[in-house]
C-alpha cells in the first residue's frame, strides 16, 4: 500500500520516515519531492576500457563536484552517478521507492537505471544512476527537483533491517555517490561454494 500525503506526514512526525532537510511543500499527493546534490561520479575512460564486475572498481570512476550556480552537463548516451540532496530513511516497517519526475523524463533524463529502492532500516543520501536517453545534452543544477520518493508499508516489520549483521549490506548510510561493489557478491558466492564443497 502506497502512503498518501496524510500518512507520509504522520510517519515523518512519528520518526518512521526521516527526511533531512524537510519542507512541507515537498509533499505531493503520494510522494515527496527530492533534489539534486552537487556530487557526481563519472567513468574514467582515459584509464579503463572495460568493466569487470568481478574486480574492485578502484579508480574506475572519478569524482566531479559542481558549484551552486554551475551545471553538470550530461551528454546523450552518457551515464553518471549522482546524489540526492536530502538524507532519506525508513524504519523497519517501510520501504521507499524512488521515481523520476515526469518533466525530466520528457527531456530524456533517466534518474535510476535499476536501483530506486530504499531498504527498510536504511537512511542515506540515495545514489542516482543518471542516463541521458535523449539526443541533446542536459544541464543539471544543484538543488533542482530531480525525483520523488513514494513509501509503502511492509506486511510486517522486517526481522533484520538493512545494515544488520550477515546481510552483506553494501551501501548503508552513504552520504556521497559510491561506485559499484558488485565484486563483493562474487567473493561471497565463492566462499559459499567453497564451504558447501568441503
Amino acid at each position: 500500500m502506497i502512503l498518501s500525503d496524510h500518512d507520509i506526514k504522520k510517519e515523518i512526525k512519528a520518526g518512521e520516515i526521516t527526511l533531512r532537510p524537510f519542507k512541507k511543500e515537498y509533499v505531493q499527493p503520494a510522494s515527496v519531492d527530492l533534489h539534486l546534490d552537487k556530487h557526481f561520479l563519472v567513468f574514467d575512460t582515459s584509464k579503463h576500457f572495460v568493466i569487470d564486475p568481478k574486480a574492485p572498481v578502484k579508480n574506475l570512476m572519478k569524482p566531479v563536484e559542481i558549484k551552486e550556480n554551475e551545471a553538470f552537463i550530461l551528454h546523450p548516451n552518457e551515464f553518471a552517478l549522482g546524489l540526492i540532496y536530502e538524507e532519506t530513511g525508513v524504519s523497519g516497517k517501510l520501504v521507499g521507492r524512488l521515481e523520476g519526475k515526469s518533466s525530466l523524463g520528457r527531456l530524456g533524463l533517466i534518474i535510476h537505471t535499476t536501483a530506486g529502492y530504499l531498504d527498510p532500516g536504511n537512511s542515506l543520501k540515495m545514489t542516482l544512476e543518471l542516463y541521458n536517453a535523449g539526443r541533446l545534452p542536459i544541464k543539471l543544477y544543484y538543488k533542482m527537483p530531480i525525483g520523488q520518493m513514494a513509501f509503502e508499508y511492509l506486511s510486517s516489520p522486517c526481522e533484520k533491517p538493512y545494515g544488520s549483521a550477515g546481510l552483506n549490506s553494501k551501501y548503508y548510510g552513504d552520504t556521497k555517490p559510491v561506485a559499484s561493489k558488485m565484486h563483493l557478491n562474487f567473493g561471497k558466492a565463492a566462499k559459499t561454494k567453497k564451504k558447501t564443497s568441503q
